[in-house]
């Protein structure tokens, strides 16, 4: 039914990607594949059900119906087998906001928080900003594959108040097992470390995987967990600025609706209200196709890396739309890198360094985008990268 090959000028819409290319990248003459929202329309009836409400002259102040927090409870269960009681369900403006909620909510000064580098950058601000102490599990890349020294994290979370989960990760695609999941989660109930997943990406599953919610796993993972969810990934509605908190023990709840009172970003977006429950109420024929979109996306990405290009290693993703992208074997050191993507191969994407440790000699390429524009990303590569 949907068409993703479909190119939509967002030139002049005040978009980050590629509006402010000049700004990020220093020039303006670069496929922008970096900053992690899609080129894809977002989906028809998100669109209706917004110009429906917008025909109604007037946009006060609002509050999100019960209808909001149905539709995430059916969509979650529907989609991820895991139920949830609607008074779980807390309001924040983003997950970035979230992370830094959580922060001033549940520490203070010089506490510890355990981060799994190379990670999401924002979870390192959310740390330094108040002046946290950051606490880092490194994840350990071996054939290219990623996993968690859990020597070093059971060793690190005895310092650490709070852990910030990245499921799916971001950048390195891994979904974890519930054996890893259970694994985190008993050393942090252990240790009275408050878990904080950020899994925004879990609606982005690829074929032949599956995402299983932390707090989904006991009752006493659940009461020390904060699941931070969005549609903005899932359905391309990062500008409407609408997330969910998932929070079921009361106590942690409590805690973070005085943290969203008291900074008072609590009553949201009409718009983003409207937008959300639209798509939780109707976007799995939408979402089926776009994960197979997506997924043949990186098949042919990784198909045309290892046949022209085998100095590059893709590695293999699990979830997200998100190429995590080795570059180490070409000897280059990370500024070398990027100079020659952006001056010869004119291709904007993120740098692994930006991630935190291990992302040396990476780069992440974003592949929610038309076919088209994943075929000029690889000429490019190729004539800059290849045998």
């Amino acid at each position: 039914m949907y068409n993703f090959d479909k190119i939509v000028d967002r030139l002049n819409t005040d978009n980050v990607k590629y509006d402010l290319r000049e700004a990020y990248f220093g020039k303006s003459d670069v496929l922008p594949m970096w900053v992690a929202d899609m080129d894809f329309e977002t989906p028809d009836f998100i669109q209706e059900a917004i110009r429906k409400r917008a025909w109604h002259p007037i946009y006060g102040y609002s509050f999100r119906p019960e209808a909001y927090s149905m539709s995430i409870v059916k969509w979650v269960e529907r989609r991820h087998h895991w139920k949830l009681e609607k008074d779980w369900i807390l309001f924040s403006p983003g997950i970035v906001p979230a992370l830094n909620m959580a922060t001033l909510t549940y520490t203070k000064p010089g506490d510890g928080i355990l981060v799994q580098p190379p990670v999401y950058f924002p979870f390192f601000s959310a740390v330094n900003n108040h002046n946290r102490k950051l606490i880092e599990n490194q994840l350990v890349y071996q054939d290219g594959k990623y996993n968690i020294d859990f020597n070093d994290f059971e060793k690190k979370a005895k310092d650490a108040k709070l852990f910030f989960l990245s499921n799916p990760h971001n950048p390195v695609g891994r979904l974890w097992t519930k054996d890893e999941l259970q694994k985190m989660g008993k050393i942090c109930v252990e240790n009275d470390v408050i878990i904080i997943a950020d899994e925004i990406h879990c609606d982005l599953v690829l074929p032949g995987y599956k995402y299983i919610p932390m707090a989904s796993l006991s009752k006493e993972i659940s009461a020390k967990t904060v699941t931070c969810i969005a549609p903005s990934k899932t359905f391309n509605l990062a500008g409407m600025a609408t997330s969910s908190l998932v929070i079921e023990d009361e106590g942690l709840r409590k805690q973070f609706a005085q943290t969203i009172d008291h900074v008072h970003v609590g009553s949201g977006n009409l718009f983003g209200n409207v937008a959300s429950i639209a798509a939780y109420t109707h976007g799995d024929q939408w979402l089926d196709e776009l994960l197979n979109y997506i997924d043949n996306n990186f098949k042919l990405l990784g198909n045309f890396i290892e046949r022209e290009i085998p100095d590059l290693q893709l590695i293999k993703a699990e979830a997200t739309y998100l190429a995590w992208i080795d570059f180490s074997k070409t000897g280059l050191t990370d500024e070398e890198i990027k100079q020659k993507l952006l001056n010869e191969a004119q291709l904007g994407l993120s740098p692994g360094p930006v991630f935190g440790s291990g992302g040396e000699g990476f780069q992440r390429m974003n592949l929610a985008t038309p076919k088209v524009n994943v075929l000029s990303a690889l000429d490019r590569l190729k004539s800059v990268f290849g045998a």
